[in-house]
């Protein structure tokens, strides 16, 4: 094994060690002024503020589903803000300490969290529907039916 050269150095936290138990994080030594500025987005809370949230468009309806693990409805909020902006927010609490405990590794986010949606002109604000299940927050916009347009023949003069 001596002769073979050792690329991943002696530490188990190289990116190329397939091994590797920590995550690579490209941007650790990098200072954002909008992050590392104010203490409420600390980088413990990022992920939690990075909620992640897919948008479709089908024939009916907007679906946005977001994926809150560990979260309760009633920690997530969800609203109609300016006539067609929709809003997810929620806040998950840090876990109580207890002064006996010794922790190892805390990786869970917790802090609050918002996403904003500018919804288009074709949604029925009114029948707006939420409901969460398994972690997972499904919000259904319905589409307003749009009038099939009419061909008109245009006689042409001349």
């Amino acid at each position: 094994m001596a002769m073979i050269p050792n690329f991943f150095g002696n530490r188990r936290n190289s990116i190329l060690d397939p091994l590797s138990l920590d995550l690579w994080d490209p941007f650790k030594d990098f200072d954002f002024p909008s992050v590392s500025s104010s203490p409420q987005f600390s980088r413990e809370n990022s992920a939690f503020i990075n909620t992640r949230v897919d948008w479709k468009e089908t024939p009916e309806e907007h679906v946005f589903k977001a994926d809150l693990p560990g979260m309760k409805k009633e920690e997530v909020k969800v609203e109609i803000e300016d006539d067609r902006v929709l809003q997810i927010s929620g806040e998950r609490n840090v876990e109580k300490e207890d002064k006996n405990d010794t922790w190892h590794r805390v990786e869970r986010s917790s802090g609050k969290f918002s996403r904003r949606f500018r919804l288009p002109g074709n949604v029925k604000m009114d029948n707006v529907k939420a409901s969460m299940e398994n972690g997972v927050l499904t919000v259904t916009v319905p589409k307003v039916e749009m009038k099939k347009s009419e061909k008109k023949s245009v006689e042409i003069s001349g």
